[in-house]
């Protein structure tokens, strides 16, 4: 039950993510909201790793930091680059509805990249997750698909669901607890954004209230909360089981924009719905008797 509890939580401070940096993008750059962010995570992001999984930083870093730079360049700096500058231009409801077609789209490229198994079942759950996607990108009407102009910020989700994707297939592959590997690749991840702060210089001190509001939830709750229950979860119940938990975000997101007052479309409720349904079938895992596709090659 506490995990369950733990994995609602994570989801529901996840998309509160979406609605707030909606608003502190009116106040800052993506690049500023980013590194804000993650710099002040670490204070609490290294002292967990330290204390719960004992790393040895100098030698992780030694050892492994080329594997931990590219998670910081996708997971942490793309991801959330993409992320926040997707939110200039679309509704957080929209991006969290495009942002469910990740666990899809791990599957996929698991199978390709990982060789991992993917049955007929898979293929049929991310088939209907993109026609949702598409059915959101283009406000209900598919005929548009090639004729119309995508909103940049869908767009961008898209592309930030790229960087996840690859973040998450790289550290399947490292060698390093999840919460060392986490603390050490946003280290990192800092260290590479610091000079192009200098770029674009910005006044922290003109954030109005409910800027610094935004940020503030963004260090505690996104970052360090979700992060931490999150990873307790999955310890108890598995991945797998967790997984299924990540469409909440979707569906918080929905709750609270319908609760700020604005307005959900009939497109982003069917299309939502398509795409959580693929997700189900796309991260079905198969029984024994299930035909499986082979990631090799004849």
């Amino acid at each position: 039950m506490k995990e369950r509890i733990f994995l609602i939580l994570a989801n529901l401070f996840w998309a509160g993510n979406y609605v707030f940096g909606k608003y502190v993008v009116t106040e800052m750059s993506p690049l500023w909201i980013t590194f804000t962010r993650w710099f002040l995570s670490l204070t609490f992001l290294i002292p967990i790793s330290y204390f719960i999984e004992r790393p040895n930083y100098r030698e992780v870093l030694k050892s492994s930091w080329l594997p931990l730079s590219c998670m910081g360049l996708l997971g942490v700096i793309g991801y959330n680059l993409l992320l926040y500058g997707a939110l200039e231009y679309t509704s957080p409801i929209n991006a969290s509805l495009v942002n469910a077609l990740n666990p899809a789209m791990m599957v996929v490229f698991s199978f390709m990249i990982l060789k991992e198994r993917m049955t007929w079942m898979n293929v049929v759950g991310f088939a209907l997750s993109l026609i949702g996607v598409l059915f959101i990108l283009t406000k209900g009407h598919l005929e548009w698909i090639f004729q119309t102009t995508y909103n940049r910020g869908d767009l961008m989700m898209l592309a930030a669901n790229l960087c996840w994707v690859f973040y998450s297939i790289i550290g399947k592959r490292l060698a390093v607890p999840p919460i060392t590997a986490t603390a050490c690749s946003v280290f990192l991840s800092v260290i590479f954004l610091f000079p192009f702060l200098f770029l674009q210089p910005f006044d922290i001190t003109q954030l109005s209230v409910r800027g610094i509001t935004g940020i503030i939830y963004m260090w505690l709750f996104p970052s360090v909360c979700s992060f931490v229950f999150w990873n307790m979860a999955v310890k108890k119940v598995g991945p797998s089981h967790a997984g299924v938990y990540l469409n909440l975000i979707t569906v918080f997101t929905a709750i609270i924009t319908l609760i700020l007052g604005e307005k959900i479309l009939a497109s982003q409720i069917i299309g939502g719905a398509l795409v959580l349904s693929g997700v189900y079938f796309a991260t079905k895992i198969s029984k024994p008797k299930e035909k499986v596709m082979q990631s090799t090659q004849v």
